[in-house]
């Protein structure tokens, strides 16, 4: 370290003190000024150095250099004379300029220094990112925004290497390639997608001495931009939606005034699109009023509104319900229905169920009604036949529901899954029933088809036959009915081989069977096959406790065949079809239901006395009036009206039981069946 004596406290000599006081290799071992109260001398007290007013006191050979700054040239030759050789001296003219120099070097470099800062301050204020790289690779530059993105912090960063910071980063290759890359976008570690340009840094001498990357944090603009595009797949969706459905839909706004309609709607009113958007919500009816406006009032749904759309005034079907978003109501849409095509399809579907109807079953014991005493017998025994290969009789007048049972039984069997077919043995001709059931070979008469034909009973192999109307088949074709139970087999019309089959027999009949037996119109070889499982069903007479049930059942089936919404039978009609005698069974209950129905108002849904045919009045009263007087007639018709009654009150009192009625009658049970058949009492 270099010793400085320095001669004179003035403002030269103040100056260069200052100045040595930053270095850290001259020290100032004395400043010397032969007035007390020059500002250097103060200045060295306070900094410990040590002040004289004499220069010789101090000046010894360890100084190394005295700065002479009196302005006094006596003095400097003085000190020429008295310094030691190796002592050097400086003017104080030139410390003068060294003083000045060094002055205005402080002032360029604060200047640079303030200029750096603003810099700094602009760099770290801005959005995008900012790193600054030197030949090696090294951060020289670092701002908040980088380090914000990067979750590196400033002082982490600098004097790192660019890949320990930014992994597999570009900088290093721009600096050796001296080529900008502009607007490359960049995954970062912690999963933020950047867009970043790059440079190569070139002094005013074409030397690169680095590269400079700005970049911008891009990953809210891609969640926001994935958002959009999702939110567009979502509108296009709902749009091809709307516009491939069958259904008419019409939207409006809060206004009441159209603002979308689909094809279908066009095809369905025969209204186009101009002819509705941003008009109101009552343009295209033609009978009604609005429900896009009602529903804008009410701001409540409306479903199943009956209307006419359009100049040919097509009848519709209209669901409309509000449109609220964020607890706003935005407007309405509605959906149509075409009343035409809904009708096209409902026939459709019951012609389909027509043939379905022929080859399978259709209800189970679920479906039959009836909770009086004779039903539930008729049932239990049909359940237990079920469950049992036995050929089934039913007996029963028409309407009481045999072709029900029938079908109950097989879907309660084990051939539930195999064919059921049904047979109108009276609805058949005569010289064609034989060939229906059993089939033909080709060429067995004129016009049979080549290859002939399978019969019904085989089409019903492994499943279940229902021969109605057994006992108007003939005796011929009761011969080859006869080998099916005797040998499981049949012979086609035309043929000689036997065909093997397996088929559950279900009969049935409303004729009294006993005295077809003996007229000799039906095989009695026969009979008794069928009769092993007998199974009476009684008519609605005997068991009116159960027409409530029967009627709210046939309201419901009415109601769906029709399009209606009768919802309750009044209490004074239901006792006018109670007092009936009911000579067609639930087949004439159903009839009247829909006679009543059909000639009822659209608006109507209570069925009540006024709806049901004067016929009942009649028969209700005509049965009133039996009890209380004498029948009228020839003798013969008193006395069939008297044995009539007789038979039902017997009947009555031994709980239809016919064994006991007959011991009680003192007839025989054939003479009870024939009775009960004429009167349409069995």
């Amino acid at each position: 370290m270099q010793s400085i004596l320095i001669i004179g406290a003035g403002a030269g000599g103040t100056a260069i003190l200052q100045l040595l006081s930053k270095s850290d290799q001259l020290s100032t071992v004395a400043i010397v000024d032969i007035r007390e109260d020059a500002p250097g001398l103060e200045l060295a007290r306070e900094a410990g150095i040590a002040t004289e007013q004499d220069w010789r006191v101090v000046l010894t050979d360890e100084i190394d250099m005295v700065v002479d700054v009196t302005g006094e040239p006596a003095v400097f030759e003085e000190l020429l004379q008295a310094l030691p050789k190796r002592t050097v001296l400086i003017p104080g003219a030139i410390a003068y300029l060294i003083v000045q120099l060094l002055n205005e070097k402080d002032f360029y470099i604060n200047k640079t220094q303030h200029a750096a800062y603003k810099q700094q301050i602009i760099f770290n204020s801005i959005e995008e990112g900012m790193i600054g790289i030197d030949p090696q690779g090294q951060i020289i530059f670092f701002n908040r925004s980088a380090a914000r993105m990067t979750d590196v912090t400033v002082k982490e960063a600098i004097g790192k290497h660019i890949n320990d910071i930014i992994i597999n980063s570009a900088l290093p290759r721009v600096f050796e390639s001296g080529i900008a890359e502009i607007n490359q976008e960049l995954k970062l570690s912690n999963d933020k997608k950047i867009v970043t340009s790059r440079f190569p840094m070139i002094d005013g001498s074409g030397n690169r001495i680095g590269a400079f990357a700005v970049f911008k944090d891009i990953s809210e603009v891609v969640n926001l931009a994935e958002e959009i595009t999702n939110l567009k797949e979502i509108q296009m969706m709902l749009e091809a939606i709307i516009q491939s459905s069958d259904d008419a839909i019409s939207v409006v706004d809060e206004k009441g005034r159209g603002i979308l309609v689909n094809p279908a709607y066009t095809r369905i009113t025969g209204l186009k699109p101009e002819e509705i958007l941003g008009k109101p919500a009552t343009i295209d009816i033609s009978e009604g009023e609005s429900m896009h406006l009602k529903v804008l009032q009410t701001k409540k749904p409306i479903r199943g509104v009956n209307m006419r759309l359009g100049p040919n005034k097509r009848e519709v079907i209209v669901n409309v319900a509000p449109v609220v978003v964020n607890d706003s109501l935005k407007g309405s849409v509605g959906v149509i229905h075409d009343m035409t095509e809904m009708r096209s399809l409902t026939k459709e579907l019951d012609q389909a169920r027509t043939i379905i109807r022929k080859l399978e079953s259709k209800y189970t014991f679920e479906d039959i009604i009836g909770d009086s005493e004779e039903m539930r017998i008729s049932l239990e025994q049909a359940k237990l036949a079920a469950k049992t290969p036995v050929t089934v009789f039913l007996r029963g007048e028409s309407g009481t529901g045999k072709e029900l049972f029938a079908h109950a039984i097989h879907s309660a069997s084990d051939r539930i899954y195999n064919k059921f077919i049904r047979v109108n043995c009276a609805a058949i001709a005569e010289h064609l029933l034989e060939s229906e059931l059993f089939g033909y070979e080709e060429g067995a008469f004129t016009g049979a088809k080549r290859g002939g034909k399978r019969g019904l009973f085989e089409e019903a192999d492994q499943g279940s036959i229902f021969l109605d109307e057994i006992g108007e088949m003939s005796l011929n074709t009761q011969a080859k009915l006869l080998r099916i139970f005797q040998e499981g087999e049949i012979v086609r019309v035309g043929g000689t081989k036997p065909i093997s089959i397996n088929v559950r027999i279900i009969a049935a009949t409303n004729v009294n069977m006993e005295k077809a037996l003996s007229e000799g119109t039906f095989r009695e070889d026969l009979y008794y096959r069928l009769n092993r499982m007998p199974i009476h069903i009684p008519p609605l007479r005997q068991r009116k406790e159960d027409i409530p049930p029967l009627v709210d059942r046939l309201l419901v089936k009415l109601n769906q065949e029709y399009g209606r919404n009768i919802h309750k039978v009044t209490s004074n009609a239901l006792m006018l079809l109670i007092g009936h005698v009911w000579p067609g069974n639930v087949r004439e209950l159903e009839n009247v239901l829909s006679r009543a129905m059909i000639f009822m108002q659209s608006n109507e849904t209570i069925l009540d006395e006024r709806h049901l045919p004067k016929t009942l009045f009649h028969s209700v009263h005509q049965e009133s009036y039996v009890e209380k007087s004498f029948y009228e007639g020839t003798l013969a018709e008193q006395l069939e009206q008297t044995e009539k009654q007789i038979l039902q009150q017997v009947l009555i009192d031994n709980q239809n039981n016919k064994m006991q009625a007959a011991k009680k009658l003192g007839i025989s049970i054939r003479s009870l069946y024939y009775k009960l058949e004429k009167y349409n009492l069995a």
